[in-house]
């Protein structure tokens, strides 16, 4: 309570609508810290020294794209509407992994305007040429593909230059040997698709100057491997050479339980390209679906080398926590980052055999090993945010790019989070007060401690599990019609419900004005539990809530459950 009183006195000097005498009133939430704990029982088993653990990023970091500069290794990710957006990694041994900042960190970069969570920024690809890092990606619905560039990966990035003469997605930057440069991508066959999911592979010259397109665009894979067996969404393409021969690698089969990687080699950027007769050279589509801790939906890789010369693959890949042969595989981490080292046969790159699984522990590359982040990306850990900082840390996001004033301040209660409710909910396609971060686990536990006081009926404030507008469980207080302050569990489980979802469990909450309220949400594979308390034990308010509509499976789209807090004033918008 003292901490609260005296960021209250603080708060009257920095933000003059604040008052102490009704400090929240339905205008601000704050939270004086938050936790998040992850304890999946396949990474209870330390890994040994000479090992390193799968997913080396684990929850929703899909597409991942990796370039090596020196001794450095930057790896970026998708994160469709999310803002800030695309995430970038650093490691110096392929293992340890260490956000340095976002590509997309500033409003005016891009507009997401209202789109949907899985709309906006694809597969975004990572390259470096003399001394200058580029980036290529698409904002589907919002503009199409662009690049993007810096001189340090942490950032500032340039704001995007668009390439408005080439449709498709997923494209893919590759510097030539004799320094010419050239865009592959992946758009819609010549004339009308020969069946759904028919798709083709594209390539054209790049002026990396300029930043513009120069010359014919050519076809260079039409379906894929073999389009007499109508194999489907080719995409995330890859161009690189070894030892003089020039490869190409593309992610075949759509990214779902059908996922693989497939390969194919050329004398031209222009091709022909002719595909490996022993593709897939990367999938577990095979393997039985009974199998323990499975690892599914493998594919979309990228290649890199470390320090020995050896070679290795990042793909992503998911950890279900339910499969079922009629309906699929079932998770809410979203699609995670995996590595493997790839193994060359004949002149051609091998991930994993038809029958081998990717494996959650293995040998680890030839690197001098660095300390493990301060910000853990793999395995079991408990993280702590007591909002004691200048700026929140990297891994906080939100659904879309704020455009009106600051909504969110670590200054108004210094050594706490306060959330300016607004009138946009999470429902309602819009820009929700709501500041989140990933769910990297399948047994998680997110908490944290919350002062807020609602003014009018539909103020609410707390925690929310959230796959997308449509898809999320919201926990906290809220002031009813009848004018009485309670905790609720609110549910939405698809677009017919309400907006705002459903509330499934509510208690009466009797508080006075600057009382801390604790909230916690567990995450057990396709349960969620949602307790409270307000002295010394956990008090449940709703157990065994049905999570899978927080997976892929039932929400749709691309992106994985997020948790975090939400603040949200009735008809006060702005």
């Amino acid at each position: 309570m003292y901490k609260f009183i005296t960021a209250a006195l603080t708060a009257a000097l920095l933000f003059p609508d604040a008052t102490l005498a009704e400090p929240q009133a339905g205008t601000y939430a704050t939270f004086d810290w938050f936790e998040y704990s992850g304890r999946d029982p396949v990474f209870d088993k330390p890994a040994d020294r000479e090992e390193y653990r799968n997913p080396i990023l684990a929850g929703f970091y899909p597409d991942p794209s990796i370039v090596q500069v020196g001794q450095d290794y930057y790896l970026v990710n998708s994160s469709f509407s999310y803002f800030p957006g695309i995430p970038i990694f650093h490691s110096r041994d392929l293992v340890n992994w260490t956000q340095i900042g976002n590509v997309i960190d500033r409003p005016s970069q891009l507009d997401f305007g209202n789109l949907g969570i899985s709309r906006g920024v694809f597969a975004p690809a990572i390259s470096h040429h003399d001394g200058t890092f580029y980036l290529v990606t698409t904002c589907v619905d919002c503009g199409g593909n662009f690049v993007v560039t810096a001189k340090d990966p942490a950032g500032p990035w340039s704001d995007p230059v668009w390439l408005p003469d080439m449709g498709g997605i997923d494209p893919s930057l590759f510097f030539d040997d004799d320094g010419r440069a050239y865009i592959i991508n992946n758009d819609a066959p010549i004339g009308e698709p020969r069946y759904e999911g028919h798709r083709a592979l594209w390539v054209q010259e790049f002026d990396a100057e300029k930043l513009e397109l120069v010359g014919p665009r050519k076809l260079v894979v039409n379906g894929g491997v073999d389009i007499e067996q109508k194999p489907v969404w080719i995409e995330g393409p890859h161009l690189f050479r070894r030892n003089g021969q020039l490869y190409l690698i593309a992610a075949e089969g759509g990214t779902s339980l059908q996922h693989s990687q497939v390969v194919f080699k050329a004398d031209s950027v222009f091709g022909p390209f002719e595909p490996w007769d022993k593709n897939p050279i990367l999938t577990q589509r095979d393997l039985d679906p009974e199998r323990a801790n499975p690892i599914t939906s493998v594919g979309h890789a990228d290649f890199v080398r470390d320090g020995a010369g050896n070679w290795w693959a990042t793909f992503l890949g998911v950890r279900p926590y339910l499969i079922e042969r009629e309906r699929g595989d079932f998770y809410n981490t979203g699609r995670e980052t995996f590595l493997m080292p790839v193994e060359w046969r004949d002149g051609w790159p091998v991930i994993t055999e038809a029958d081998q699984q990717v494996p959650y522990t293995a040998a680890r590359p030839q690197l001098e090993p660095q300390p493990g982040a301060s910000i853990p990306t793999s395995g079991n850990f408990t993280l702590r945010d007591e909002f004691d900082r200048e700026k929140l840390a990297d891994y906080w996001l939100s659904p879309r790019q704020p455009q009106d004033k600051p909504w969110h301040s670590l200054r108004k209660t210094p050594g706490s989070l306060a959330l300016r409710a607004r009138g946009d909910g999470l429902g309602d396609h819009g820009r929700p007060s709501f500041l989140a971060r990933r769910q990297q686990h399948l047994h998680a536990s997110a908490s944290t401690a919350m002062y807020y006081r609602p003014a009018q009926e539909g103020d609410r404030a707390g925690m929310a599990a959230f796959q997308s507008d449509d898809y999320f469980y919201f926990f906290g207080v809220e002031k009813n019609a009848e004018g009485k302050t309670q905790l609720i569990v609110a549910r939405r489980a698809g677009p017919g419900d309400p907006a705002a979802g459903k509330v499934i469990a509510a208690t009466a909450l009797e508080q006075e004005a600057g009382e801390k309220l604790e909230l916690r949400i567990d995450a057990r594979g396709r349960h969620y539990d949602f307790r409270y308390r307000t002295g010394d034990g956990w008090i449940p308010l709703l157990q065994d809530a049905d999570g899978t509509l927080l997976s892929t499976r039932e929400a749709g789209g691309f992106v994985g459950a997020v948790i975090g807090l939400y603040a949200h004033r009735e008809n006060k918008p702005g």
